[in-house]
């Protein structure tokens, strides 16, 4: 959130919903995604797999090419999260605007930053648009 809300960013309006209240509305009416989850027995959230679920067929053709970047966080492994994640949005056919960030264990500040960039560059890229 700091990182996508930045002074220095103009022209965006950022909007957070947890996963499980979020709906095929809130997606429709934004420009892009920012998804987080954190990564439970190699796969996403059981929150994030249900707002997908919720808003793939109602989104299915209205949101193709929106861009969208994902940041997980698990204590041994993000593979196969950020796969399962991949392949919803590869039928969306969202178009990735940021590598995946991983964080495994406890996040460094390093982590921290690379999160902060993601929400920035985010932000920023649909500002350009």
């Amino acid at each position: 959130m700091a990182g996508a809300t930045d002074d220095r960013i103009d022209g965006v309006t950022v909007v957070s919903k947890p996963a499980l209240s979020a709906t095929a509305s809130d997606v429709l009416a934004a420009d892009g995604y920012l998804l987080g989850t954190p990564a439970n027995l190699g796969y996403m959230s059981g929150a994030l797999k249900h707002f997908f679920d919720q808003i793939y067929y109602p989104c299915l053709e209205a949101t193709v090419r929106r861009p969208f970047a994902v940041y997980v966080h698990g204590n041994n492994d993000t593979d196969g999260a950020i796969a399962a994640i991949e392949k919803i949005v590869t039928g969306l056919q969202w178009q990735r605007a940021q590598a995946p960030v991983r964080v495994v264990g406890e996040p460094t500040k390093e982590d921290l930053d690379a999160c902060w960039e993601l929400g920035a560059s985010m932000a920023a890229g649909l500002a350009l648009t």
